[in-house]
Formats: structure tokens, sequence, C-alpha cells
């Protein structure tokens, strides 16, 4: 690919990774900024905590699509180097997304493996299921993020993928595991936050102090 070839191909994965689903459908469907609540994130898990699993569903599956969209279109372009440097795009996009105006989006879990899925798809079925049985055995979906994202790298090794392919994986998961640092923290400290399927109620509210009457 020429270098303008390659910047428009990596600026085409930046702005498809930057669709912030988590945050668009959590405001949608609760009216609340995801980016204040929870982890304040815009990942499926942070959505799962205030929109439900249903929701949390829909946006990893959309933050997946958005990361195979943009491996296809580079891998049409410029092969397997066009994939690598629009999945890189992708996932710069979903971590400072442009339409958030560059402020914090997604830990780029499910984008990765959206990428992944055109490059190596085998391995990132494999890592897809993983993720499901490290979350049902442990139910942090933060440990089973981790565990994917270190097991991506040698599955995408043992599918043939290319080194191209296998050092971008090494890549998204060490960043992965970096915009993990807090989770860890809380892991080690048995203060990380569990799931369950069902949707959590309202937070509550501190008890408004009662006024003065007057009387004694």
């Amino acid at each position: 690919m020429s270098l303008l070839t390659t910047a428009l191909v990596g600026l085409s994965g930046y702005v498809l990774g930057s669709l912030a689903w988590g945050y668009w459908l959590a405001r949608i469907v609760t009216g609340t900024d995801i980016r204040r609540v929870g982890s304040a994130n815009t990942g499926a898990a942070n959505v799962w905590r205030v929109a439900g699993f249903k929701t949390a569903v829909a946006v990893a599956l959309l933050d997946i699509g958005k990361g195979s969209l943009a491996a296809a279109v580079g891998l049409v372009v410029g092969g397997g180097t066009g994939a690598v440097v629009a999945g890189i795009g992708a996932l710069i996009g979903h971590w400072r997304p442009l339409f958030l105006r560059f402020r914090r989006g997604g830990k780029i879990v499910a984008t990765t493996v959206g990428v992944a899925l055109v490059m190596a798809p085998l391995a990132s079925l494999a890592v897809a299921v993983l993720w499901w049985l490290v979350l049902l055995s442990t139910r942090y979906t933060s440990v089973a993020s981790i565990t994917g994202a270190i097991a991506l790298p040698p599955l995408v090794y043992v599918f043939g993928g290319s080194w191209a392919e296998v050092l971008f994986t090494v890549g998204a998961a060490v960043a992965i595991l970096a915009l993990h640092q807090a989770n860890i923290r809380r892991l080690m400290h048995g203060t990380e936050n569990r799931f369950t399927i069902r949707r959590p109620g309202p937070p509550r509210r501190a008890p408004t102090p009662a006024r003065d009457s007057g009387h004694p």
C-alpha cells in the first residue's frame, strides 16, 4: 500500500471504531450517560450494569461488527497489512471515539474480537467461547476479558495467522491489560464486582434530612 492508502485505511478504521454504540444505546434505553455511572466506560460490560443483559449483548455484537467491518475494508483495500492497519485504527477509535470528542470510550475487548474474526476466524471464535466459559465460572467480566486477551495471540499463531496478525493481537492484549489495571487492583483486593444476568435496580438516594418544624 502507498502511504496515502495506508493513512486512509487507518482513518476509515478509526471512524468505524468511533461508533459509540454503548453510549448511544444506553442513552436510548435508560436516558443515562454511561460515562457517569459504573466503570464510566462505554463497553458492553458497563452497559450490562446499567441497561441490562439484552442491551449489553446488542452493544457487544455491534462493537464486534464494527471491528470486523474495519478489518474487512482494510483487507479488501490492502490485504493482510490493510486489515492490521484498519484494525489498529478501530481499536484506537473505540478507546477514544471521534463521536464522543475523543473522550474515554471502551476497553477494546469486543472490537479486538471483531478484528480478529476477519484475520483469524477460528481463533476469534475460540476466544469468544473461552470468554463465556471464564465469565460463567467466575462471574468476573474483567477476568474473562484478560484471559481472552492473553489467549488470543497464541491461538492466532496456532490457527495459521501471519506474524503481522500475531503482533497485532499481542499489541491488543497489552492494551487490554493496561486498560484493565483498575480491575486488576480490585481483583487483588477482593472488591471487583461480580455479574448477574438480572438487571440491577436504580441506585438508592441518600435520605433527605427532615426540616425543623420549629416545635420543641
